[in-house]
Protein backbone atom coordinates (compact mmCIF):
# COMPACT_ATOMS: atom_id res chain seq x y z
CA UNK A 1 0.00 0.00 0.00
CA UNK A 2 2.89 2.37 1.10
CA UNK A 3 4.37 1.67 -2.42
CA UNK A 4 1.54 1.94 -4.26
CA UNK A 5 0.93 5.77 -2.76
CA UNK A 6 4.95 6.57 -3.16
CA UNK A 7 4.44 5.65 -6.74
CA UNK A 8 1.88 8.08 -7.29
CA UNK A 9 3.45 10.76 -5.83
CA UNK A 10 6.35 10.26 -7.81
CA UNK A 11 4.49 9.87 -10.90
CA UNK A 12 2.06 13.31 -10.19
CA UNK A 13 5.41 15.09 -9.02
CA UNK A 14 7.09 14.09 -12.62
CA UNK A 15 3.61 15.40 -13.97
CA UNK A 16 3.90 18.84 -12.23
CA UNK A 17 7.55 19.08 -13.20
CA UNK A 18 6.75 18.72 -17.12
CA UNK A 19 3.83 20.97 -17.31
CA UNK A 20 6.28 23.53 -15.26
CA UNK A 21 9.23 22.77 -18.03
CA UNK A 22 6.63 23.46 -20.74
CA UNK A 23 5.38 26.78 -19.47
CA UNK A 24 8.58 28.07 -19.14
CA UNK A 25 9.93 26.92 -22.40
CA UNK A 26 10.99 30.14 -25.08
CA UNK A 27 8.71 30.78 -27.75
CA UNK A 28 9.65 31.64 -30.84
CA UNK A 29 7.82 33.37 -33.72
CA UNK A 30 9.14 33.77 -37.52
CA UNK A 31 7.72 34.51 -40.73
CA UNK A 32 8.86 31.18 -41.92
CA UNK A 33 8.90 32.00 -45.29
CA UNK A 34 10.34 35.40 -46.80
CA UNK A 35 11.28 36.56 -50.76
CA UNK A 36 13.87 39.43 -51.19
CA UNK A 37 15.55 40.98 -54.08
CA UNK A 38 19.00 40.52 -55.25
CA UNK A 39 20.80 43.53 -53.91
CA UNK A 40 18.46 44.86 -51.53
CA UNK A 41 18.36 44.65 -47.81
CA UNK A 42 16.11 42.08 -46.07
CA UNK A 43 14.80 42.17 -42.49
CA UNK A 44 14.71 38.65 -40.50
CA UNK A 45 12.03 38.98 -37.91
CA UNK A 46 12.06 36.95 -34.84
CA UNK A 47 9.88 37.49 -31.78
CA UNK A 48 9.58 35.62 -28.48
CA UNK A 49 7.63 34.45 -25.37
CA UNK A 50 8.99 33.92 -22.39
CA UNK A 51 7.93 32.95 -18.73
CA UNK A 52 10.72 34.44 -16.99
CA UNK A 53 11.53 38.49 -17.43
CA UNK A 54 14.18 39.75 -20.43
CA UNK A 55 17.36 40.11 -18.12
CA UNK A 56 21.08 40.54 -19.24
CA UNK A 57 21.20 36.42 -19.62
CA UNK A 58 19.69 37.15 -22.81
CA UNK A 59 21.37 35.37 -25.54
CA UNK A 60 20.15 35.17 -29.00
CA UNK A 61 21.76 33.17 -31.74
CA UNK A 62 21.56 33.12 -35.54
CA UNK A 63 22.63 30.39 -37.94
CA UNK A 64 21.93 29.94 -41.71
CA UNK A 65 22.09 26.44 -43.51
CA UNK A 66 22.80 26.70 -47.24
CA UNK A 67 19.90 25.66 -49.85
CA UNK A 68 22.20 23.46 -51.48
CA UNK A 69 23.61 22.10 -48.24
CA UNK A 70 26.82 22.35 -46.51
CA UNK A 71 28.03 23.12 -43.08
CA UNK A 72 25.99 25.68 -40.76
CA UNK A 73 27.32 29.22 -40.64
CA UNK A 74 27.28 31.85 -37.49
CA UNK A 75 25.22 35.04 -38.65
CA UNK A 76 25.38 37.02 -35.24
CA UNK A 77 25.53 36.29 -31.63
CA UNK A 78 23.63 38.96 -29.14
CA UNK A 79 24.49 38.65 -25.57
CA UNK A 80 23.65 41.93 -23.83
CA UNK A 81 25.32 43.68 -26.77
CA UNK A 82 25.26 42.62 -30.35
CA UNK A 83 28.69 40.47 -31.49
CA UNK A 84 28.90 41.16 -35.44
CA UNK A 85 30.73 37.78 -37.24
CA UNK A 86 34.74 39.37 -38.14
CA UNK A 87 35.25 36.81 -40.87
CA UNK A 88 33.18 34.84 -43.54
CA UNK A 89 29.82 35.58 -45.82
CA UNK A 90 28.32 37.58 -43.46
CA UNK A 91 31.02 40.14 -42.74
CA UNK A 92 29.94 43.47 -43.13
CA UNK A 93 26.48 42.74 -43.83
CA UNK A 94 24.60 41.93 -41.08
CA UNK A 95 23.10 44.41 -37.98
CA UNK A 96 21.19 44.57 -35.00
CA UNK A 97 17.22 45.41 -35.53
CA UNK A 98 15.96 44.23 -32.34
CA UNK A 99 14.46 45.27 -28.79
CA UNK A 100 14.93 42.80 -25.82
CA UNK A 101 12.34 44.79 -23.96
CA UNK A 102 9.89 44.53 -26.22
CA UNK A 103 10.66 40.48 -27.49
CA UNK A 104 12.01 41.13 -30.99
CA UNK A 105 15.69 39.75 -31.56
CA UNK A 106 15.66 40.41 -35.20
CA UNK A 107 18.34 41.16 -37.48
CA UNK A 108 18.75 42.68 -40.94
CA UNK A 109 21.45 41.53 -44.17
CA UNK A 110 22.06 44.25 -46.57
CA UNK A 111 23.47 43.85 -50.46
CA UNK A 112 21.68 40.05 -50.82
CA UNK A 113 23.44 37.63 -52.86
CA UNK A 114 21.65 34.43 -54.54
CA UNK A 115 24.66 32.98 -52.36
CA UNK A 116 21.75 34.00 -49.18
CA UNK A 117 19.53 31.37 -50.44
CA UNK A 118 18.73 28.86 -47.13
CA UNK A 119 17.59 28.56 -43.79
CA UNK A 120 18.28 31.12 -40.87
CA UNK A 121 17.46 30.02 -37.55
CA UNK A 122 16.90 31.80 -34.26
CA UNK A 123 17.76 30.65 -31.23
CA UNK A 124 16.73 32.01 -28.05
CA UNK A 125 17.88 31.55 -23.94
CA UNK A 126 16.02 33.57 -21.51
CA UNK A 127 17.18 31.67 -18.37
CA UNK A 128 15.92 29.89 -16.97
CA UNK A 129 14.17 29.30 -20.05
CA UNK A 130 16.76 27.61 -22.14
CA UNK A 131 14.61 24.96 -23.83
CA UNK A 132 12.24 25.68 -27.11
CA UNK A 133 11.88 24.71 -30.54
CA UNK A 134 14.17 27.13 -32.87
CA UNK A 135 12.71 29.53 -35.02
CA UNK A 136 13.30 29.10 -38.92
CA UNK A 137 13.16 31.18 -42.24
CA UNK A 138 13.69 30.47 -45.46
CA UNK A 139 15.02 32.96 -47.32
CA UNK A 140 14.55 32.95 -51.23
CA UNK A 141 16.59 35.92 -53.04
CA UNK A 142 14.99 36.34 -56.57
CA UNK A 143 16.33 38.25 -59.28
CA UNK A 144 12.60 40.49 -59.63
CA UNK A 145 9.72 40.93 -57.50
CA UNK A 146 6.58 38.22 -58.57
CA UNK A 147 4.83 39.58 -61.35
CA UNK A 148 1.57 39.54 -59.50
CA UNK A 149 3.59 41.94 -56.94
CA UNK A 150 4.55 44.48 -59.34
CA UNK A 151 0.55 44.07 -61.37
CA UNK A 152 -0.94 44.92 -57.62
CA UNK A 153 1.73 47.66 -56.85
CA UNK A 154 0.59 49.31 -59.93
CA UNK A 155 -2.70 48.55 -60.11
CA UNK A 156 -2.67 50.29 -56.42
CA UNK A 157 -0.99 53.76 -57.36
CA UNK A 158 -2.78 53.51 -60.84
CA UNK A 159 -5.94 53.54 -59.05
CA UNK A 160 -4.62 56.25 -56.16
CA UNK A 161 -3.72 58.67 -59.30
CA UNK A 162 -7.17 57.72 -61.44
CA UNK A 163 -9.04 58.80 -57.99
CA UNK A 164 -6.93 62.11 -57.54
CA UNK A 165 -7.37 63.14 -61.09
CA UNK A 166 -10.96 62.57 -60.99
CA UNK A 167 -11.30 64.62 -57.91
CA UNK A 168 -9.15 67.30 -59.30
CA UNK A 169 -11.63 67.50 -62.27
CA UNK A 170 -14.86 67.20 -60.50
CA UNK A 171 -13.46 70.33 -58.51
CA UNK A 172 -12.32 72.37 -61.36
CA UNK A 173 -15.50 71.88 -63.34
CA UNK A 174 -17.72 73.04 -60.68
CA UNK A 175 -16.15 75.91 -59.87
CA UNK A 176 -16.07 76.82 -63.47
CA UNK A 177 -19.83 76.03 -63.96
CA UNK A 178 -20.26 78.28 -60.48
CA UNK A 179 -18.37 81.48 -61.78
CA UNK A 180 -20.59 80.82 -65.14
CA UNK A 181 -23.72 80.63 -63.02
CA UNK A 182 -22.63 84.01 -61.12
CA UNK A 183 -21.88 85.70 -64.04
CA UNK A 184 -25.25 84.93 -65.97
CA UNK A 185 -27.16 85.93 -63.12
CA UNK A 186 -25.36 89.62 -62.75
CA UNK A 187 -25.57 90.01 -66.72
CA UNK A 188 -29.11 89.76 -66.68
CA UNK A 189 -28.92 92.25 -63.28
CA UNK A 190 -27.74 94.94 -65.97
CA UNK A 191 -30.08 93.95 -68.50
CA UNK A 192 -33.11 94.59 -65.74
CA UNK A 193 -31.54 97.60 -65.08
CA UNK A 194 -32.18 99.43 -68.34
CA UNK A 195 -35.59 98.38 -68.89
CA UNK A 196 -37.05 98.61 -65.57
CA UNK A 197 -35.39 102.67 -65.90
CA UNK A 198 -37.10 102.62 -69.21
CA UNK A 199 -40.60 101.46 -68.18
CA UNK A 200 -40.14 103.95 -64.75
CA UNK A 201 -39.54 106.89 -67.81
CA UNK A 202 -42.67 105.56 -70.03
CA UNK A 203 -44.78 106.00 -67.14
CA UNK A 204 -43.73 109.18 -65.70
CA UNK A 205 -44.48 110.53 -69.27
CA UNK A 206 -47.41 109.08 -69.39
CA UNK A 207 -48.48 110.65 -65.92
CA UNK A 208 -47.41 114.36 -67.10
CA UNK A 209 -49.32 114.05 -70.45
CA UNK A 210 -52.59 113.08 -68.53
CA UNK A 211 -52.01 115.91 -66.15
CA UNK A 212 -51.48 118.92 -69.29
CA UNK A 213 -54.69 117.13 -70.36
CA UNK A 214 -56.84 117.29 -67.02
Amino acid sequence: MCGRSLARAVLLLGAQLTALGSVAAVEIYTPRVLEAVNGTDVRLKCTFSSFAPVGDALTVTWNFRPRDGGQEQFVFYYHMDPFKPMSGRFKDRVGWDGNPERYDVSIRLWKLQFDDNGTYTCQVKNPPDVDGLVGEIRLSVVQTVRFSEIYFLVLAIGSACALMVIVVVVVVLYQHFRKKRWAERAHKVVEIKPKEEERLNQEKKVAVYLDDTD
